[in-house]
């Protein structure tokens, strides 16, 4: 398929929506992670808004939390139709993760810890060996999961990778 050469005018994320369980639980884990309070709060009922997500309705909570490049996370409590959890590991196709840049990563990974949240193994910096190209050498990153298992990433990144 060949790429057209007209500008589509997509420049930049608006927000990343998860779909969670709980949204109070959801809030208190992303508050703890983000330091922030959510922006936005409501609720939603409407058929056609379901339909547009090939739903037959959509009752919901939501909640937004806004980082500081104005990306929003939506976390979203469908109550009708209730989903079943997707459990999407990393190396599963299809599964996607968020990754969060972090300005001081001991902070806020000792923040996640001492809130009662754990990471799903040692943190990791990229070493000479292991990754290509060197420009990324240094990067620091660790991976967890939300409470419903969506997969997140702090990233504290270093040359090819801090662009």
């Amino acid at each position: 398929m060949a790429v057209s050469s007209t500008p589509m005018n997509l420049t930049r994320a608006a927000h990343v929506g998860i779909s969670v369980s709980d949204l109070d639980a959801s809030i208190a884990f992303y508050q703890a992670l983000t330091g922030r309070e959510p922006v936005a709060s409501g609720t939603m009922h409407s058929v056609p808004f379901g339909g547009s997500q090939g739903l037959s309705t959509a009752e919901l909570r939501y909640a937004t939390i806004n980082l500081d490049n104005s990306l929003g996370i939506d976390l979203i409590e469908f109550r009708n139709p209730p989903g079943e959890p997707t459990r999407g590991a990393a190396n599963r196709p299809g599964s996607m993760h968020l990754c969060l840049r972090v300005d001081d990563f001991d902070v806020v990974y000792r923040r996640m810890k001492d809130a009662g949240y754990g990471f799903l193994g040692d943190d990791y910096t990229f070493i000479a060996g292991e990754v290509t190209p060197a420009a990324a050498l240094g990067t620091r990153v660790a991976y967890f999961n939300d409470p419903d298992g969506t997969n997140l990433e702090i990233i504290r990144p270093e040359g090819g990778f801090a662009a």
